[in-house]
């Protein structure tokens, strides 16, 4: 059985001693920079990584829907609340001009926004009509719109799959920003489920997921059944966790984040994959799992 011990025995990050985001609980090396959307303020917040840990380093200004923050459903032009990653760079010259510069889709609706039956897609961070002016703050369809010269800017920094938005309503923000305390539970929470997947104890993993817990259509008890099925029939023997991400959720109370790279070994193969499990405090104070997805 292979743990990961190395990858969770100490942050890869030190927070410094200055205003940060209390969401970020841990980043890992892979992840250089990280945006904070604060619908209050109208700023789009980028922190970056240094010799001394990540560090806020400026924030531009940003419209986003006309009906606000708190999507729920297809067309009610609301911006989500939430962490999503840029899936991708699209060539905006043949779109509508209102898009600018160019636009990185968003993955909404995540695992979390499913699981809360909201719907709706083409979630953008995009730039803005090259002859319109500054933007109203609420001006968007439900999109982030940045001043193209920033987004331009910016466009370096949004990696496919890797760089992280938090899109809160407003940041909490902390001079240690440390959260030492959470970080260790939290890491602790996803080493167990790691050490319990590959020494195949399946209570013990199965027990880490809410009863509540849901993915592909399908209760806890439904997906628990496929999942025992698969696991008898191709036997893991080692799993490693690398490029741990821990955020708490924006918007949502006792709701965390994890996000990492894990390599599943069989007596066949060898499969990499990066898993996103979404860690709700239940009545009694433990960390379960209620929703998860890949990527």
């Amino acid at each position: 059985m292979l743990l990961m011990a190395t990858a969770l025995a100490a942050p890869p990050m030190s927070l410094a001693d200055m205003a940060l985001p209390l969401s970020l609980v841990r980043v890992p090396e892979s992840v250089k920079t990280v945006f904070v959307a604060e619908t209050s303020t109208s700023r789009f917040h980028r922190f970056l990584r240094s010799d001394t840990g990540m560090v806020h380093s400026g924030s531009f200004y940003m419209s986003i829907g006309e009906d606000g923050p708190g999507k729920e459903s297809s067309g009610d032009k609301r911006t989500p609340l939430g962490v999503y990653f840029i899936t991708e760079q699209l060539d905006t010259t043949k779109l509508h001009e209102k898009y600018g510069a160019t636009a990185f889709p968003l993955d909404y609706p995540n695992a979390w926004d499913q699981r809360a039956e909201r719907d709706g897609d083409g979630i953008w961070v995009h730039g803005v009509h090259p002859e319109g002016g500054q933007r109203p703050a609420r001006d968007t369809d439900g999109c982030i719109a940045l001043g193209n010269e920033d987004l331009i800017m910016l466009t370096p920094e949004f990696v496919d799959n890797v760089t992280p938005v938090l899109v809160t309503r407003e940041v909490d923000w902390d001079e240690t920003a440390t959260n030492d305390e959470l970080r260790i539970e939290l890491e602790s929470r996803v080493a167990e489920w790691a050490s319990s997947k590959a020494s195949g104890d399946l209570f013990g993993f199965l027990s880490l997921y809410a009863d509540d817990f849901g993915r592909w259509g399908m209760d806890k008890t439904q997906w628990s059944s496929v999942y025992l099925s698969a696991a008898r029939e191709q036997p893991i023997s080692a799993v490693a966790l690398d490029d741990l991400l821990l955020l708490a959720y924006p918007g949502e109370d006792n709701l965390y984040l994890s996000r990492f790279r894990q390599t599943v070994k069989n007596d066949e193969r060898e499969i990499v994959s990066t898993t996103r499990l979404y860690w709700r405090r239940n009545s009694h104070g433990a960390l379960k799992i209620i929703a998860e997805d890949e990527g």
